[in-house]
């Protein structure tokens, strides 16, 4: 039997995502990522549970008055509760009230769910499931029946298990759905599983859903789909309780790259819709991520750049930009010539294989890199390195002296912080002095305000980011110190690094590297 074509994505993001610690959404991220997540191409977007907050029926209405291209919104609920008619349940009317096309109910798989739970009969929870579906269905809906736990119930009594499927498939349910709820399952078994429930059930659709715990929610969406399964809920990044869902910006380009399962409609957009969702929800992005991570096509050994530089496949299992990201070539000890070489033609620098010039810098940065020196988020160190190789050009001014000072007057006043900068540029002598929010605040103010009268373009960068790291801490305030500093000019941005024994000196690196860059770009 050839397997279909398509697999139906189900999104659960702004629901099963919100869960998750730390991933906040207010009712207008919520909509501006349904937005997105339709734009992508998801077959069904699960809104939320319209019985839990004020903030999910807030987004079910306006959800109602909006257009959707490909995506059905989902309202998320229970079954009715026991000994209760299905049409005197509040919760039941939320979920019609939601007015969307499909509405999810999940129902008890385990017994040992139902009685320690629930409080109730087996049978009593085959009606609550069978009466729902029902209900539902004579509404006009669409039904999706996740069976919550169904493969721990399964293990523990497949005859309970099955009835309960059985019991959505009488009221009617559009898609039975699949739950590792627990997520301690193995891909062996969820395979065996979902076979089992495919050939009692031939007629019936069924989809996978899948938790983390084990970090096997990718392997066994993959298994069940091998073994019938035709939807895959998830989220967007893997955001979800505990340690997470199944993540769609995994399971995705794996269906679509590797199986031949079309999934969604544009799979180059994944990379910008995962950082989307990172950034509405104030999260950081996971830079190993699979797939759309910044690491996920980086290469740092010398052997591996120059294999790639001839065939990027010997060391890429796909084509970066099938998912919206692109290769990055690193810098560091471990780097051979051919590294140097690619991101000199990057910076618009040009060195010849087996030249001076480029055997020079990778000595250097291979040196450097034993000092403590890191190149890899700090370009425009590597930059200013090939420049001075090739060039031969000298930063425009020299320094005679630096002196920084922390004073604290009286207890509780905030202290001041002082910075005096004596340099020479252009043969003349520039002495300043400036206060700041600590003490390469200070530096920074006094440098520029030393270089300012000669090369007033400076005003026009700013310092973005600051970063400190201690590399050996085991020599406690012995330690040395390494600095990462970001500038912007308002269209680019450059990281510079220093390494000192101070964190003062390795600031006072870092900080210079970044101005004498910018000068050197400007000619």
């Amino acid at each position: 039997m050839s397997a279909p074509s398509r697999v139906q994505i189900y999104d659960t993001t702004l629901r099963d995502g919100t869960q998750g610690e730390g991933f906040f959404l207010s009712g207008l991220d919520k909509m501006r990522i349904a937005k997105r997540l339709d734009e992508f191409g998801v077959d069904y977007i699960e809104g939320g549970w319209p019985g839990s907050n004020p903030k999910d029926i807030e987004f079910f209405k306006a959800a109602a008055k909006e257009s959707w291209n490909h995506a059905k919104i989902t309202a998320f609920g229970s079954t009715r509760r026991a000994n209760i008619a299905v049409e005197e349940d509040p919760q039941v009317q939320l979920l019609l009230d939601a007015e969307t096309p499909v509405i999810t109910i999940f129902g008890k798989s385990w017994e040992l769910q139902v009685t320690e739970v629930l409080r109730t009969t087996a049978e009593e929870n085959q009606a609550m499931i069978r009466d729902t579906v029902r209900h539902l269905k004579d509404a006009g809906r669409e039904v999706v029946y996740d069976a919550e736990h169904f493969f721990d119930g399964f293990k523990d009594s497949e005859e309970h298990a099955m009835a309960t499927l059985k019991a959505a498939v009488e009221g009617g349910a559009d898609w039975l759905v699949l739950c590792d709820t627990n997520g301690g399952c193995l891909p062996t078994e969820i395979a065996e599983m979902t076979k089992t429930v495919c050939e009692a059930f031939p007629d019936a659709k069924v989809g996978i859903h899948t938790h983390n715990d084990c970090e096997l929610a990718v392997a066994n969406a993959i298994a069940s789909v091998n073994a019938g399964s035709t939807q895959v809920q998830g989220t967007i990044n893997g955001y979800g309780e505990r340690t997470g869902n199944c993540n769609l910006t995994s399971v995705i380009p794996i269906l679509e790259l590797k199986m031949g399962r079309k999934a969604v409609k544009d799979l180059t957009q994944m990379r910008e819709l995962s950082f989307f969702v990172d950034d509405v929800s104030n999260n950081p992005h996971f830079a190993r991520a699979a797939f759309i991570g910044r690491t996920a096509f980086s290469h740092k050994g010398g052997m591996h750049v120059n294999a790639i530089q001839k065939l990027a496949r010997t060391y890429e299992h796909i084509r970066p930009e099938e998912v919206g990201n692109q290769q990055y070539i690193l810098v560091s000890e471990l780097s051979g010539q051919t590294n140097i070489l690619i991101k000199a033609e990057e910076m618009g620098l040009k060195l010849e294989k087996g030249s001076t010039e480029a055997l020079n810098v990778l000595t250097q940065v291979k040196d450097l890199e034993q000092a403590g020196y890191s190149f890899e988020a700090a370009g425009g160190s590597l930059e200013l390195l090939i420049r001075r190789e090739l060039d031969d050009c000298d930063r425009a001014w020299s320094l005679d002296e630096y002196h920084c000072s922390f004073r604290q007057y009286q207890d509780r006043q905030r202290p001041v912080c002082e910075a005096t900068v004596k340099l020479v540029v252009a043969q003349q002598e520039a002495y300043t002095v400036a206060e700041g929010h600590g003490v390469v605040n200070a530096l920074d103010k006094a440098l520029r305000r030393a270089l300012v009268p000669f090369f007033p373009e400076i005003e026009g960068v700013s310092l973005v980011d600051y970063k400190v790291r201690i590399l050996d801490s085991e020599e406690a305030t012995a330690s040395k110190t390494r600095v990462l500093i970001v500038h912007s000019d308002g269209e680019s941005t450059w990281g510079t690094v220093g390494v000192s024994d101070s964190i003062i000196e390795a600031s006072w690196i870092a900080l210079n590297d970044g101005i004498d860059l910018f000068l050197q770009r400007k000619g």
